[in-house]
């Protein structure tokens, strides 16, 4: 039987789709973590304690585990554990991204440095320390322009700003973000730079695929209904397939391409987000690793197969030729966190699965808990899924429900 080593953290929303994805495959699973809980009911040979950080020494101990317990592939369920596992896939000769690959797409500012230099059309932008002073700096920016950390992930800490009195207060507010986040984090490298870069109109659309030996099988198109113009960028509403013309389609899917290829992400999972302006569209992101959170629900594929399945399938070097996405159309909202406070109450959820479409709604944060919006925050309130006949009935399905809904956040 195949060893799979799969990476996850204590907040992990994929642990369960993944093991299932395993059960299905007939694969047994070594499950790594950062947290003891996730490990307490892990067989022996069955668990192995890692950490994201220092990456040299959590790969030292996949390499002394893997002496004894042989693995056949090696899979981050989220974004923390993708150094790791490139790092400790190389060192064992396993299917993955070249960690420096890796490395260049999570660091905002490294990838945009490649594709420059690549020649690949690049939107204008400047690196700059976190300790530099803003109002100095808001003096040679370009507005609108949008500043990023240069690794936070689910759009945390990015912020527009139209004038130098609005950038002078986002860099504020991101430096305040980056220095509580260093203090959590304090094995990791710590975040010094911010990113500024040209805000680019358009409508955002993700890709989700999968590269093998260099090739990009593209698995899914989704397109991003709600405005996303700013001043944050909260991601609710992703829906397939998308509604973009066959032509922009195939370009979406071409920029992807050519932007892993130059980054060098050349076998595995991929997740790139990417704004749609009339016929051209212009790379955003793109991340060595599937789509976070509860999303992947709603992708499904020939033979009842999930994207962790096929992810898992990649890992293996198990052929992933004949998935094709399944017919019809389907969407998630991750639902927003109104205001900052604490999470007293969620009612209408009976209401809002009555609407026709809906298929299933998640309060992923319990009661009683803080809760934080964006830029500060990382979490969503919950996941609202709905599959339909069009995209344009899973958008009305998504919304209706979504009106029903009555969240309740308490001051503080």
């Amino acid at each position: 039987m195949a060893r799979l080593l799969l990476l996850l953290t204590r907040t992990s929303y994929r642990a369960k789709a993944f093991l299932a994805a395993a059960r299905r495959l007939s694969v047994d699973v070594t499950v790594g973590s950062n947290h003891q809980q996730v490990l307490a009911d892990r067989a022996a040979g069955g668990a192995i304690g890692l950490d994201v950080a220092p990456v040299d020494r959590a790969v030292e101990s996949i390499v002394r585990y893997a002496s004894d317990y042989p693995l056949d592939g090696i899979v981050a369920a989220e974004d923390d554990f993708t150094p790791v596992a490139a790092s400790a896939s190389e060192a064992l000769g396993l299917t993955h991204h070249p960690p420096d690959a890796v490395g260049f797409a999570r660091n905002k500012a490294m990838m945009r440095e490649r594709l420059a230099a690549s020649g690949f059309p690049t939107p204008w932008y400047r690196i700059v320390p976190l300790q530099s002073d803003p109002d100095d700096t808001a003096s040679t920016a370009r507005f609108p322009c949008v500043l990023k950390p240069l690794s936070l992930s689910a759009s945390r800490g990015v912020i527009r700003a139209n004038t130098p009195e609005e950038f002078v207060r986002a860099w504020k507010r991101i430096r305040r973000i980056l220095e509580d986040d260093n203090a959590t984090h304090r094995r990791r490298p710590a975040l010094t730079e911010i990113l500024i870069e040209d805000y680019l109109p358009g409508q955002e659309v993700a890709l989700e695929g999968i590269v093998t030996a260099g090739q990009l099988q593209t698995l899914a198109i989704l397109d991003k209904p709600d405005a996303m113009e700013g001043p944050f960028f909260e991601e609710t509403m992703l829906v397939t397939p998308s509604r973009f013309s066959k032509a922009v389609q195939d370009t979406i899917a071409s920029q992807v391409g050519q932007c892993a290829a130059i980054l060098g992400l050349d076998n595995g999972p991929i997740h790139a987000e990417l704004r749609v302006d009339g016929d051209h569209a212009s790379l955003l992101e793109i991340a060595p690793r599937s789509i976070g959170g509860r999303c992947s629900a709603i992708l499904r594929f020939d033979r009842a197969a999930t994207l962790e399945e096929l992810i898992v399938r990649h890992a293996l070097d198990l052929p992933l030729q004949g998935f094709r996405r399944e017919p019809g159309a389907s969407g998630v909202m991750m639902l927003p966190i109104p205001r900052a406070g604490i999470l007293r109450d969620v009612s209408g959820m009976d209401a809002a699965l009555e609407v026709s479409g809906i298929e299933g709604l998640e309060i992923t944060i319990p009661l009683g808990q803080t809760v934080v919006p964006l830029p500060e925050g990382n979490r969503y309130l919950g996941f609202m899924f709905a599959r339909a006949d069009s995209p344009d009935r899973v958008e009305t399905a998504l919304r209706l429900a979504y009106a029903r809904l009555d969240v309740k956040v308490e001051s503080s």
